[in-house]
This record gives structure tokens, C-alpha cells and sequence, in this order.
């Protein structure tokens, strides 16, 4: 996949089929707008093009109520490239992109810098300006301008359209994750629910009690689950995937407050330095919920259960 993050420096070649979009974890809602996007591009031999953005437009638009990501733009243009997708457009999104009239961004991105002669969204699809730009705008304009639009019908967490399902969306797995529904998160994701950070130097706590942990710095835009105990997968920065038992929380046994949620990881099985590692974490199963014990003993007689749950979730 070609990852252009210069507008200016975009040729339209010869002609895209384009869909635009946050596209925050690009879910199964995602993935079926990108494969009538290449499915277009196919037949009609022309450049298959996501045109996103450098950073959620909420962040920019309301920033007080921006939600948090479901993936960093590192790991966006990787499930984008996994899709097959042909060429992805990174707009820098900043508050005067954020006034950009609707019709104006067709004009300048979609036609002048892509050469657009289809342009396909999900029928609910709104852009630019006070969100005044949708389907109709859009096929106003490419008759104007010369492309086809598509609005095509919402998915639900099969894959599905026209049913009464709930559609997969990223606000919908977002309130799924916040409710640890991590079952009902994967199955609109299409994949586990992954974090990426770096592990950093914590108060040891976890070794003192016999279960070592890697404290795992995400970043406070990511969307983490709800708080509890989960079995996972840890991936470390050279590929190696271990076990993991994870512990997401603010650690009520030791502390009566906390300003955040501290993730730790104790993998199965290891032993070494992991310290400044850019990790990855993917939620696998959540166990239990968080809660405060009355002695170190007893919560050290928990965490053995919860790591033999562990060991049998993940075979």
C-alpha cells in the first residue's frame, strides 16, 4: 500500500475508486466498504484509495468530548494495508481543515488530487464542515464533476447488512469495551482488541508478591477495556508472542486512590528485562472484574487462580 501524508505532493494518476473516512479500528463496518472499493477498482481497472486522517476530527472539532482510539495511526495504516487496499491519503487534520466547506474538499482532494471517478461510503457517511457533506451531497456533486457515489448499507458484527442487528461502528465497540464486553468488541473488530506502549519502570510490586509484571505505558488517547483481570497475548518489539495474565486497574489491595489505570502484564513463563520496549497487548478473555482484598496473602492466592485460568484459556 503507497501511504501519501502530503496533499500537495498526491497525482491523480489514472483515476481512483475512494472512500473516506477516521476510520478508527477499521472494523467489519470498515472492511466492507473497502472491499466494494476494490471490488470497483477492479472491474474498472482504476487505483483502489482510502483517503483518513492523522488524528480522530473530534480531537480537533470538540476536543473536550473526542472519544478515546481504538488504534493509533501506526496501526490503522497496518490494518489498512491488510485490507488490499491499492494507495492511503493522510490529511493532516487541524482546525482549519476542520472549517473546510464539503464541497470544497471533493474538489481539492477527492477529484483534483485522486482523480476520483467513484467514491463509495456507508450510507450514514457525513464530512467537512459542520458535517454538511453526506451521500446526496456527494452525488450532486459527482455529476457535476464526473464520479459515481455509493452508499452502501451498514454491517453488523457477522458481516451482515440489512438485518436488525446492532451495526458494527467504533462507537459501538468502544461502549463494549468500557463494559469489558471484550466477546461482543472482537466480533465487530474482526480481531482481538490490541494496545500498543512501552514498558515502564513501576514500584515493583508485582515481583514482591511472587508475579513479576510489565508495566505497559499507553498512550491516554487509546481506548483501554474496563477495568479487571484478563488472559492475553503480549508481543514484544522483536516479534516473540507470550502469554500473558493481565491486570488493568488502579489497585484497590494497596492503594485507596489512584489517578489512572495501570496496566501490567505478568507473562507465563519468562523472565527478563523488558524496560523502554514498545510492546503490543491484545485482550484475549476478561476473567474477573477488579477488587480490593483485606491482606497481600490473599490477593497472592487469587492471582495463582487467576494465572492457571490464564494458562487454560490460552492452551
Amino acid at each position: 500500500m503507497e501511504v501519501v501524508r502530503d496533499v500537495e505532493a498526491c497525482e491523480p494518476g489514472g483515476g481512483s475508486v475512494v472512500t473516506i473516512g477516521a476510520y478508527d479500528g477499521v472494523h467489519l463496518g470498515h472492511r466492507a466498504v473497502i472491499a466494494a472499493v476494490r471490488e470497483r477498482a477492479a472491474v474498472e481497472g482504476l487505483a483502489s484509495a482510502v483517503v483518513t486522517f492523522d488524528r480522530h476530527p473530534a480531537s480537533v472539532v470538540r476536543p473536550e468530548s473526542a472519544p478515546r482510539l481504538l488504534t493509533d495511526l501506526e496501526q490503522k495504516l497496518e490494518l489498512l494495508e491488510s485490507t488490499g487496499i491499492d494507495r492511503c491519503l493522510v490529511i493532516p487534520f487541524d482546525e482549519i481543515r476542520s472549517k473546510e466547506p464539503a464541497e470544497d474538499f471533493v474538489r481539492e482532494v477527492l477529484v483534483a488530487r485522486l482523480g476520483a471517478r467513484a467514491v463509495i461510503v456507508g450510507e450514514d457517511f457525513h464530512f467537512g464542515h459542520q458535517r454538511r457533506g453526506n451521500v446526496a451531497m456527494l452525488t450532486e456533486m459527482g455529476r457535476e464533476l464526473g464520479f459515481d457515489v455509493a452508499g452502501i448499507a451498514l454491517v453488523d458484527e457477522r458481516g451482515q447488512a440489512g438485518t436488525g442487528a446492532e451495526k458494527a461502528s467504533s462507537t459501538a465497540i468502544r461502549h463494549a469495551l468500557v463494559a469489558g464486553d471484550l466477546e461482543r468488541a472482537e466480533a465487530m473488530l474482526g480481531r482481538q482488541h490490541e494496545v500498543r506502549g512501552v514498558v515502564a519502570h513501576g514500584d515493583k510490586r508485582g515481583r514482591e508478591l511472587g508475579f513479576p509484571t510489565a508495566n505497559v505505558s499507553v498512550p491516554g488517547e487509546i481506548l483501554l477495556p474496563a477495568d479487571g483481570i484478563y488472559a492475553g497475548w503480549f508481543e514484544r518489539a522483536d516479534g516473540t508472542v507470550l502469554p500473558a495474565a493481565l491486570s488493568l486497574g488502579r489497585r484497590p489491595t494497596f492503594y485507596e486512590e489512584a489517578h489512572a489505570s495501570l496496566l501490567e502484564a505478568h507473562l507465563l513463563d519468562f523472565s527478563g528485562d523488558l524496560y523502554d520496549e514498545h510492546v503490543r497487548v491484545r485482550f484475549v478473555r476478561r476473567l474477573r472484574g477488579e477488587v480490593r482484598f483485606e491482606s497481600a496473602d490473599a490477593l497472592v492466592e487469587q492471582i495463582a487462580r487467576d494465572v492457571a485460568e490464564v494458562r487454560a484459556t490460552l492452551g
